[in-house]
């Protein structure tokens, strides 16, 4: 067997490898959504996605739950975009080439990534509830319980924090994939610095900041140890109207059912039909933005005319 053929015959044998580990993914995603979906479909109803949940959550709906999740994502995706955007701007555009800083930055953000989400539930508690919130009750409402609770405000704040590696990265490859040529054409037109990025970088990488917000979306909507410490509820009927509500969420309203229930039996009903919802939600989320996504590029095509 010559050097040619024994080449060909490793190329094949990998490409079998990579096949293989490809339908083994697939197949297992298969079947667990194949799970969800067959124990999950019996239990959904009207009644089920717009009611408030009753008897120890054993009956009733997720409506609650349902509202608590998505004002949570919206409420992270606003905190999160921007910030990532921001710090992207900062390390693409203004720093250095070698600066300290820059490095010290992508350091920070490479080692938050590697943080576990419950150290983020208690840095949320520590920082956002305990310091941030009662400073903020002590100096705009005297001292009184407002802010200095777990709320909504500070579950979407941790989870933006614990997104943010994610929406940085992404942010940051998109932006220098944009051609130098076109930074420097502007210039040379007399356009400044911000106009540049803002009128002719950020237009062409907005498709990846959307990346960075999809993949923000699909890790935070699952998130349970942030929110436990931070503001999620046990048992909450109502909905939350203000930041400094308390809410249910379905991630952590799986969680209480299949860890705190005396009869699990008896909820797995209920526990397939949240999980399908769950599933359902992030990807109706994810499926918005892809669509926003797909929108911009379009609109960055040059026309046929």
């Amino acid at each position: 067997m010559n050097h040619r053929t024994r080449s060909n015959a490793i190329g094949v044998a990998f490409l079998a490898l990579c096949g293989v580990a490809t339908f083994l993914i697939i197949a297992m995603l298969a079947v667990v959504l194949g799970q969800i979906i067959w124990h999950g479909l019996p239990g959904l109803s009207l009644e089920f996605l717009s009611a408030a949940p009753s008897q120890g959550m054993r009956s009733g709906g997720i409506f609650p739950a349902i509202f608590g999740t998505f004002a949570l994502v919206v409420l992270m995706t606003l905190a999160v975009v921007p910030m990532g955007v921001l710090t992207s701007i900062y390390l693409v555009e203004y720093s250095r080439p070698g600066s300290r800083f820059a490095r010290f930055v992508n350091q920070a953000v490479n080692n938050l990534a590697g943080v576990p989400s419950i150290v983020f539930g208690l840095f949320g508690l520590g920082f956002f509830v305990r310091f941030v919130g009662s400073s903020i009750d002590q100096v705009a409402f005297g001292g009184q319980l407002v802010f200095g609770q777990p709320a909504i405000l500070w579950a979407a704040l941790t989870l933006a924090l614990l997104t943010l590696p994610v929406v940085i990265v992404t942010t940051t490859e998109a932006l220098r994939a944009v051609p130098v040529n076109a930074r420097e054409a502007s210039l040379a037109l007399g356009a400044t610095k911000w106009q540049t990025i803002s009128r002719v970088v950020l237009p062409q990488c907005t498709a990846g900041v959307l990346t960075g917000a999809i993949l923000a979306v699909s890790r935070g909507a699952g998130e349970v140890a942030p929110i436990m410490f931070t503001g999620a509820a046990y048992f909450l009927p109502s909905l939350p109207t203000q930041l400094n509500d308390q809410f249910m969420e379905l991630g952590y309203h799986i969680y209480v059912m299949s860890t705190q229930s005396p009869n699990v039996e008896e909820t797995k009903p209920v526990l397939f039909a949240t999980v399908f919802v769950l599933l359902a939600l992030t990807f109706a989320l994810n499926a918005t933005a892809i669509g926003v996504r797909s929108r911009f590029r379009q609109g960055l095509r040059p026309s046929d005319g």
